[in-house]
């Protein structure tokens, strides 16, 4: 393809997708294989002690797709063992020319999300993953085939900010409420750096959740914890206010997103939040009654953040043992987030959005089915880890 080029088809692409055993990644890439049928798809993927990367993806593909499709799928998908979080992605130098030659299109979506891993592990998956591919990029971008690069952040590098967070904003002098959104806004500042010379952009999803038609997920964090502690009657003070708003898209909606905007020029050298936005977000308040009622279970105790850090933590720390001790610890991770006076704004990513019909629907919109489903699988302890594509489901 001549750069700036496109087809619908996907003729003609090479497409590198990171993270494609993860969560989100996984359902990025059956975007792809639905809306680009005729593109190739270069897989980025570590192997674990019982399988290899090529076998993991193997997997995916058995579970997600009927016997008439799977072959087809397989001829299109190329995987490569790599560690994106090491020095070159971990490739020999012929591994490594190989993978970015003919790259037309490059998303990374693979990360650490865990809000409690150490800074250096933290460091080494998000910021250096992110240095990683920006170096990859370029060498694809040397070759002459590279269209664009999407590097998948978090609105949360907002840290600990407060009111209506614009697109392109990065740098005011926040703080972080833990290592995952350091790293990743450390991430960002190196893909800003390079968008003079490469076609990049930033996608900004906030609160990744399950499927917005039938609650599928294959991720219970975020949310889901204090959720699930909250319905299963371990948990009802809540250190936070009720109009704390709370801001959750699903992953169907940033999937296709992140797909379709990977293709359009105008979004080159953008920051986007793929956010539900003022609009369509919802309150812990909200949430929680809506929870209350559909877990059968006593609406939550709110009490003021200042108190119970000051005077009920303490408290509680020296009185309780077991399982509810490890809540408590455990809480601190999310407390910060049940505090927030944070928004974001969307207008640049609806606007580029519009004319494809992708749009992030109100959170209170699909909420339940959220939870049924997690019920139906007992908060993932009865799920399948490959469900397949939301669009076939």
């Amino acid at each position: 393809m001549t750069a700036g080029a496109t087809s619908h088809s996907g003729a003609g692409e090479r497409i590198l997708l990171t993270g494609a055993t993860g969560f989100l990644g996984r359902e990025i890439l059956h975007v792809l294989v639905r809306t680009r049928p005729e593109a190739r798809l270069l897989l980025l993927a570590r192997g674990t002690a019982d399988q290899s990367a090529a076998q993991r993806i193997d997997g995916i593909v058995e579970r997600c797709y009927g016997a008439d499709e799977r072959e087809s799928v397989r001829r299109r998908i190329e995987v490569v063992a790599a560690d994106t979080s090491a020095p070159r992605c971990a490739l020999s130098e012929r591994d490594w020319t190989a993978a970015a030659d003919g790259v037309t299109r490059v998303i990374h979506a693979a990360a650490a999300v865990r809000f409690d891993a150490p800074a250096q592990e933290a460091r080494r998956a998000n910021t250096g993953g992110a240095r990683n591919l920006l170096e990859l990029a370029a060498e694809a971008s040397r070759r002459g085939s590279l269209l664009a690069l999407s590097h998948v952040s978090t609105a949360f590098v907002a840290g600990e900010r407060a009111g209506l967070v614009r697109e392109e904003e990065l740098e005011q002098g926040q703080r972080f409420r833990n290592t995952y959104e350091r790293t990743k806004y450390e991430a960002e500042i190196l893909v800003r750096e390079h968008m003079r010379e490469l076609p990049a952009l930033i996608l900004r999803p906030s609160i990744v959740v399950g499927d917005s038609r039938s609650g599928v997920t294959t991720s219970f964090h975020t949310m889901y914890w204090p959720l699930r502690v909250y319905a299963k009657r371990r948990w009802r003070m809540v250190p936070g206010r009720p109009e704390t708003p709370i801001d959750m898209v699903p992953v169907d909606f940033v999937a296709e997103a992140a797909a379709h905007l990977t293709f359009e020029p105008k979004a080159v050298g953008r920051t986007l939040h793929l956010c539900a936005g003022p609009s369509r977000s919802t309150t812990i308040g909200e949430i929680t009654a809506v929870a209350s009622r559909f877990f059968q279970v006593p609406p939550p105790r709110f009490v003021e953040p200042g108190v119970f850090l000051a005077l009920l933590r303490p408290l509680l720390f020296a009185t309780l043992w077991g399982s509810r001790r490890r809540i408590l610890r455990k809480g601190a991770f999310y407390r910060p987030y049940l505090n927030m006076q944070l928004e974001f704004d969307t207008a640049q990513a609806d606007s580029l959005l519009a004319p494809s019909g992708i749009r992030p629907p109100n959170v209170m919109d699909y909420l339940e089915r959220l939870f049924a489903y997690c019920l139906e699988t007992d908060w993932g302890r009865r799920h399948d880890p490959t469900p397949p594509p939301a669009s076939q489901s």
